[in-house]
């Protein structure tokens, strides 16, 4: 049986991201994605200006005469919103957990598909892939997909994008718009992110919390690695510690952002302590512009 505060918290989501959706993104959404999937409707005959890219060597052939390939727009797109429940979201210094964000956000991105009648799809994560829910459309399902992000606890240890991203290419078949909600705290998953990027319209969502960028100055402290189950002690008011600490931290980031340019990953970074509506926003009026 589901506890009372999670279905309360369920109600609260579903109040104020639907008050967003409604009011901010449900246009925002539309124009980012809309028209992103073209599906073969026909061939016909060749006219001077056709694209010569859409020409089908093998209708022409058999007609001895050239024949273009016709696309229209997918009027309903399948959207994946896939979600990292590894230990490490249990991390939160600011006004609330990398977890509780993660759930509010996918909230946002399910109502906004449904109110555009997309269809949605749940893929929980942590070092495998720890429940699915296939593509549906309607309220009932976001609700089940906000409630299963939200009550669902791993009892894994560790985090592997690569394996939830491998899951994605066998579940589905045709381009999606796929979310990647992570703290992306992993390594080894480049090479499956390049080929599923490839095939679907993969966007990443990196939720940190500002500890993890910034070490507080209280002294010395241990420190629980979720992810390994591992403590140790830092002194957080060792300059010394706190630069070494720093300069990992920025060439960390350097590096992964640089590899997201590499591949054409986009990234949305959102933290702990900041509106997520501004970021989101943000890359939705950049994709529009970019389309």
């Amino acid at each position: 049986m589901i506890p009372k505060r999670i279905i309360q918290k369920v109600k609260h989501i579903e109040i104020r991201t639907k008050g967003l959706v409604n009011d901010l993104f449900g246009g925002e959404y539309h124009s980012a994605f809309k028209g992103q999937v073209m599906t073969f409707s026909e061939v016909r005959e060749y006219y001077p200006g056709d694209d010569i890219r859409m020409i089908d060597w093998n209708v022409t052939a058999r007609n001895n005469a050239p024949f273009v390939k016709i696309y229209e727009e997918e009027r309903e797109l399948t959207v994946y919103i896939m979600v990292d429940v590894s230990h490490s979201g249990g991390f939160g210094t600011a006004n609330q957990l990398k977890s509780d964000l993660a759930a509010e956000i996918a909230a946002v991105l399910g109502f906004s598909a449904i109110k555009n009648q997309d269809k949605v799809g749940l893929i929980l994560f942590s070092s495998e892939v720890e429940k699915y829910i296939s593509p549906q459309k309607n309220k009932s399902h976001i609700l089940r997909v906000i409630r299963e992000v939200l009550y669902h606890k791993s009892s894994k240890k560790g985090t592997a994008i690569r394996n939830a991203i491998d899951f994605l290419m066998n579940v589905s078949k045709r381009k999606a718009v796929v979310f990647l909600i992570s703290d992306f705290i992993d390594n080894g998953f480049w090479s499956s992110l390049k080929l599923a990027n490839k095939k679907h319209d993969l966007i990443g969502i990196r939720i940190y919390d500002p500890a993890e960028i910034r070490l507080p100055d209280i002294g010395l402290i241990k420190v629980f690695d979720p992810e390994n189950e591992n403590e140790f002690w830092v002194d957080t008011s060792s300059k010394k510690e706190k630069e070494i600490s720093k300069k990992s931290i920025s060439e960390n980031w350097e590096k992964f952002n640089n590899t997201c340019k590499k591949n054409k990953f986009d990234v949305i970074n959102i933290s702990t302590n900041e509106d997520y509506v501004e970021p989101i926003m943000s890359f939705f009026n950049r994709r529009e512009r970019r389309s």
